[in-house]
């Protein structure tokens, strides 16, 4: 949900519209379904490892050793 509000914002101010093209919408251009995948996938990437390190940490915390 985070990545998600996250990815619509970043394409507002990037494209300075609401919605983020599908790559089936014949009305956008490559360069638009391409950088809204490419920009969909960092954030995503980012959000997951994110959410994935704090866990990490929490663990270590509550447990004293690092998961693997």
């Amino acid at each position: 949900m985070i990545a998600g509000a996250a990815f619509k914002q970043a394409w507002k101010a990037i494209e300075g519209e609401g919605d983020a093209p599908d790559a089936l919408d014949q009305d956008r251009s490559w360069r638009q379904i391409l950088l809204a995948a490419a920009l969909q996938g960092a954030i995503f990437s980012v959000v997951k490892a994110a959410v994935d390190r704090s866990g990490a940490v929490a663990t270590r915390r509550l447990t004293g050793t690092w998961p693997s």
